[in-house]
């Protein structure tokens, strides 16, 4: 456990900016029953404006939630719950929100994770970056994913808070995370460093995850520490291979996800100042 523990540590000096981690105290919600729940705001935009706090939130699962978790969250007024899980995944661990908070079933590309084929066959799936380089490259659910989380941006008139997540809040939530930022103006190297920062918040119960990976699936302690880790390369590769279908960010934003020029300046008026 030391050495894995060690491994993360290294992980973490390594690849995340402690700029980002440096304002913990502000941008993460502190829970009892849930990791990585941080605030997306505060980060600079290209144009010299912030992303505006308090109002976009990302987290990891959140069945496990306490009464005291659920009266900090209910202060946040948070009126969507954007989950990301598949069907198994949600009925083995199914969200624990406040009242008034309405979640929304966002399930594409995750149909399978958890079912008895899909766990039997993990160790198999998962023996090096390839197999998350392979889900953060597959931009096919990708439209079914998230457009319904931007149009509830843009047509979210009270610019309430809205929080999306899936279980570890790293992957499908980490690339939510990168497309709101990208779309909102922040450049790329805070981009990346948002998402590595995951390293962070998940310092702990990753350590746990390795762990049982190495011990369940048989898998060495680098390759279960790459696959909990989030790595720059892994969000790098999904920018990467939107570039070479469509051009550029920014048409795929404009083309797949129907973000025009206006629902651009739409989102950045509500959500940056």
């Amino acid at each position: 456990m030391k050495r894995i523990v060690l491994f993360l540590i290294i992980i973490l000096v390594g690849s995340t900016s402690f700029a980002q981690i440096a304002d913990s105290a502000t941008r993460e919600v502190k829970l009892e029953g849930a990791v990585n729940f941080r605030d997306l705001g505060g980060y600079k935009t290209k144009d010299g404006k912030k992303v505006k706090l308090g109002l976009l939130y990302r987290s990891a699962a959140l069945n496990t939630l306490t009464d005291a978790d659920l009266t900090k969250i209910a202060g946040l007024h948070i009126k969507y719950d954007f989950d990301f899980r598949g069907p198994y995944e949600v009925k083995t661990a199914p969200d624990k929100i406040p009242t008034g908070t309405i979640r929304i079933s966002l399930p594409a590309g995750s149909e399978n994770i958890g079912d008895s084929n899909y766990m039997k066959n993990m160790g198999k799936y998962m023996k090096s970056d390839s197999f998350l380089l392979s889900f953060y490259t597959n931009l096919t659910p990708f439209k079914e994913r998230y457009t319904p989380l931007f149009d509830s941006l843009l047509f979210n008139t009270t610019v309430s808070p809205i929080l999306f997540h899936c279980t570890a809040g790293k992957d499908r939530t980490g690339i939510a995370a990168a497309l709101i930022l990208y779309a909102l103006g922040v450049d790329e190297n805070t981009i990346y460093d948002d998402y590595e920062a995951t390293n962070y918040y998940r310092r702990n119960e990753n350590a746990k995850t390795i762990a049982q990976m190495t011990k369940y699936y048989g898998l060495d302690e680098k390759t279960a520490s790459n696959l909990m880790g989030a790595k720059k390369e892994y969000i790098a590769a999904t920018f990467a291979t939107i570039r070479a279908t469509y051009g550029s960010i920014d048409t795929y934003l404009q083309k797949v996800l129907g973000l025009d020029a206006s629902k651009i300046n739409k989102l950045r008026k509500a959500y940056t100042k």
